[in-house]
């Protein structure tokens, strides 16, 4: 399953909330992907952040950590992962 992640880094609180299923387009098809925030106290400092992110949404869908895989957005708060 693929999520649109909007990451906050070098939150107080580390957390992981679902906040909606926008449709995207995706070049020539349209599709759904379900929005999640996902709040880190990683600072954005050498991918720190993007490897917590990893982490909290493996904890998140109780999965181990090779099985959530970032798509796209390694350098932009909205990220696309792929959970497996």
């Amino acid at each position: 399953m693929r999520i649109l992640v909007k990451a906050k880094p070098r939150s107080k609180v580390e957390k992981v909330e679902r906040v909606g299923q926008p449709t995207l387009d995706l070049g020539d098809k349209k599709t759904e992907l379900v929005v999640y925030k996902v709040s880190v106290k990683e600072p954005l400092v050498d991918g720190r952040a993007n490897e917590a992110v990893v982490k909290a949404l493996a904890k998140y869908f109780d999965v181990a950590i090779s099985n959530v895989r970032l798509v796209s957005g390694e350098t932009s708060r909205q990220k696309i992962f792929e959970i497996s």
